[in-house]
């Protein structure tokens, strides 16, 4: 039988220490990729993503009301990465055509890549509901006009039509894609997404 000494001496657990909001909703996103990445994006739902978390269900409703939120701000934040890559790129990158043209074609491959096969499939959800692709559509309108900012410097008219980019975009989606799923090689998306953003260029009428 111990003694009280022992008793007294015995390690006492700490209480678990609560995360800070801003620190849930990280851990909530992470764990919603890992599951998207290895059950696939029809096993993302909020009662699945508690019990991956190892949280109560009131707090992963908390940060996301549905499943569409979730979806949401898992585009979101690879919209976000996008944008800062291809910021980052720019500054870096020469005042030329085939410059810019470059900048654009990795930086899409490249976050693609970076979220790995996860990102298709959210896609994939988004276009499923009116409300999630609205969501896509909104960020999509803003990568094209950045995209038309950056190359109308080089065209005739002094712009890029919106024809153009819309189709610009659907390679830069499929070419990524097909990368992703290892049809191509990132080198050969990029090679082929480049020639379309000057393709595109080139077609801007005078």
């Amino acid at each position: 039988m111990p003694s009280s000494t022992e008793t007294l001496e015995q390690p006492v657990p700490s209480p678990r220490r609560r995360l800070l909001r801003e620190d849930r909703r990280r851990q909530l996103v992470d764990v919603a990729w890992r599951i998207i990445r290895d059950e696939g994006t029809e096993a993302l739902t909020l009662p699945r993503l508690a019990e991956q978390a190892k949280v109560a269900k009131p707090v992963v409703y908390d940060h996301f009301a549905t499943r569409p939120a979730l979806l949401a701000a898992l585009y979101q934040e690879f919209d976000t990465h996008q944008t800062a890559l291809m910021d980052a790129a720019f500054q870096a990158s020469e005042p030329t055509l085939p410059s810019r043209a470059m900048v654009i074609a990795s930086s899409y491959v490249d976050c693609v890549l970076e979220q790995g096969r996860e990102i298709p499939g959210v896609i994939a959800a988004l276009a499923g509901s009116p409300e999630l692709a609205k969501v896509k559509r909104d960020y999509e309108a803003i990568f094209m006009e950045k995209c038309r900012t950056l190359l109308a410097p080089f065209t005739p008219a002094g712009t890029v039509a919106s024809s153009g980019l819309w189709a610009m975009l659907g390679a830069a989606e499929a070419l990524s894609f097909a990368a992703a799923n290892g049809d191509l090689t990132p080198e050969q998306a990029k090679d082929e997404l480049f020639e379309t953003i000057l393709a595109m260029v080139a077609r801007t009428p005078r």
